[in-house]
């Protein structure tokens, strides 16, 4: 194939695809060009797939790139290039395989050998229903990166039992303290009398070799409070499986609030995500409700935080900050949570938009309290919310 502007044809191919209906962001077509300048194809067949594993995400969007990448490449190699004919025509622009594509409808090796035809609409890789949940659909690697920067907001249901199986996977560190007491270790560097006298004992009461001991860590605790009010209902449910992880990686204690507080930990630590959110969702009786930010802390510092749960630990508070009540109490009740808690961390999928800014009451009156802001919005932005924890 002749030497094209890479950057251009990606994004032409993507166009032509909006032009049909395809949701094709820019991501997309950059991410088509990587795997092109990676991959290196040699073969028609090869840059099907590699189009089609990174511009498409559903089973509808394939006839619709099938068509496109037909009327576009088919023909671009010829039986020609095998037999040296220097008088094929050069496709210097984009463009020109849709002239080419009536004449020549067969993959041909672009380094000189031949290959497979890539599957056109009519094959039966794209004849699928979408009812067919055994139909192969791209590749799954493909498919769990496109998941991981979708917006937990505009997740489809389908998408969001994918997203069970990717939190799942999910590298939650144990945060750590250092503790009062010391362990025995070969490279301490305090020397442990009482265990050095006990070893002697079998040296005659000769010290012949001294037992050392070193300083020692032990887990932090971790607190996630989750919003699940009106507000906040596109991320409920993602980050209900989030606090399930957490809880069995991490022996975290989670809380979800609306207009009261509600403690979810035992329900969590059934093995099964989806019982273990039945189960949560029928124990809050104010899901999607209102937002009550400061008496949900309120109610936190007086039952758990002051009796020692929040002594220490690293607490997550995920919420757009969209208060109902007085701001002036949710400031006054992080500020007493700050004095107990390790480090406060605050997730608010909002803070994604550039144009965003921290003006609601709520969000204005708790950012002073708070140790780490971030977004969360979606699986790759957690990335930093887990990062925090563990630092």
């Amino acid at each position: 194939m002749p030497e094209i502007d890479l950057a251009t044809a990606a994004a032409r191919l993507a166009d032509r695809l909006h032009s049909l209906g395809v949701a094709v962001a820019p991501d997309r077509a950059g991410r088509f060009a990587s795997s092109v300048r990676l991959a290196r194809p040699v073969t028609t067949d090869e840059l099907y797939w590699l189009g089609r594993v990174t511009l498409t995400s559903t089973v509808a969007e394939i006839r619709a790139y099938d068509r496109v990448f037909t009327s576009v490449f088919r023909g671009v190699a010829d039986v020609a290039d095998d037999r040296g004919d220097q008088h094929q025509p050069d496709i210097d622009d984009f463009s020109a395989g849709t002239e080419l594509a009536d004449r020549r409808d067969s993959g041909i090796d672009l380094g000189g050998g031949r290959s497979r035809p890539a599957p056109r609409s009519d094959d039966a890789v794209t004849d699928v229903s979408e009812d067919d949940p055994t139909t192969p659909v791209g590749a799954p690697a493909a498919a769990d990166e496109v998941l991981r920067h979708r917006d937990f907001a505009s997740c489809t249901p389908d998408e969001l039992r994918d997203l069970r199986r990717l939190v799942a996977r999910l590298e939650l560190a144990q945060p750590r303290r250092p503790s009062r007491r010391r362990r025995r270790h070969r490279a301490g560097e305090a020397i442990d009398l009482r265990g050095t006298l006990r070893r002697a004992r079998r040296t005659g009461g000769h010290p012949a070799r001294l037992v050392t001991r070193r300083e020692s860590d032990r887990r932090r605790r971790v607190v996630l409070i989750a919003d699940v009010s009106g507000s906040m209902e596109a991320y409920a449910r993602a980050y209900l499986y989030l606090l399930h992880g957490a809880v069995r990686a991490l022996r975290a204690e989670t809380f979800v609030f609306s207009t009261r507080l509600t403690r979810l930990t035992r329900h969590m630590r059934v093995a099964d995500p989806e019982r273990a959110l039945r189960a949560a969702h029928a124990d809050i009786e104010d899901w999607s409700g209102g937002t009550r930010i400061g008496a949900a802390i309120a109610s936190f510092n007086d039952r758990w935080g002051r009796r020692g749960l929040a002594r220490g630990a690293v607490v997550v508070i995920v919420s757009d900050g969209w208060e109902s009540d007085d701001p002036a109490e949710l400031g006054e009740q992080l500020a007493r949570l700050s004095r107990m808690a390790h480090r406060i961390i605050w997730v608010n999928p909002r803070k994604q938009s550039d144009r965003y800014q921290p003006l609601a009451g709520g969000m204005a009156a708790a950012l002073p309290h708070v140790d780490v802001f971030t977004s969360g919005h979606s699986l790759a932005a957690l990335d930093d919310v887990l990062a925090a924890i563990a630092e």
